[in-house]
């Protein structure tokens, strides 16, 4: 991924906010290396085939999630990197169209704390490690927990999914003797 100063510079104007946006995510991973108009074209893809139209603003915003890289990602970092590669769009119209790729099947939200969601391109069964002190989340593999003893489900329901969060802090050696 781009360093903080690549950020603040951005790519120049002749780049449209789709090209800017696959710019600025760009990630060593060899399914990153696709051009911004083979990009385009898969991210337009995406969004039809999840039954999203695929306007402007949800076009650049997919362009800066869904470029080979699994990420996690908040609705605030994904608003700066769209202002950053020169996408208009506010605030909330970034939450709209996470939750829109939720409701499509395209992106996970991982409720870690009250006030802030996470969201996940990793749609695959796996759980996470959440560090406190950075608010960074870890994939766990979902092979490596087993949940045992779940109550009794209710009648007419089923379990569609388990999501656990491993919180994490740094262990303050100075507490220890």
């Amino acid at each position: 991924m781009s360093s903080r100063s690549d950020f603040a510079s951005g790519p120049g104007p002749e780049l449209s906010g789709i090209e800017r946006a696959r710019t600025i995510t760009a990630c060593d991973s060899p399914d990153c290396s696709e051009s911004a108009c083979a990009c385009e074209a898969s991210v337009a893809e995406k969004l039809r085939h999840s039954g999203l139209r695929p306007t402007r603003q949800r076009m650049s915003l997919a362009a800066l999630m869904f470029d080979g890289c699994d990420r996690h990602l908040t609705a605030e970092w994904l608003h700066e990197q769209a202002r950053t590669a020169g996408v208009k769009v506010s605030l909330a119209t970034v939450y709209n169209t996470l939750h829109q790729f939720v409701g499509a099947g395209l992106l996970r939200e991982v409720a870690v704390e009250g006030s802030k969601s996470h969201f996940d391109t990793n749609t695959s069964d796996h759980h996470h490690f959440f560090l406190e002190r950075d608010g960074q989340l870890i994939d766990i593999d979902s092979s490596s927990i087993t949940v045992a003893g779940l109550p009794e489900i209710p009648d007419g329901h089923e379990v569609t999914h388990i999501d656990v969060v491993v919180r994490l802090r740094p262990v303050d050696r100075r507490r220890r003797g």
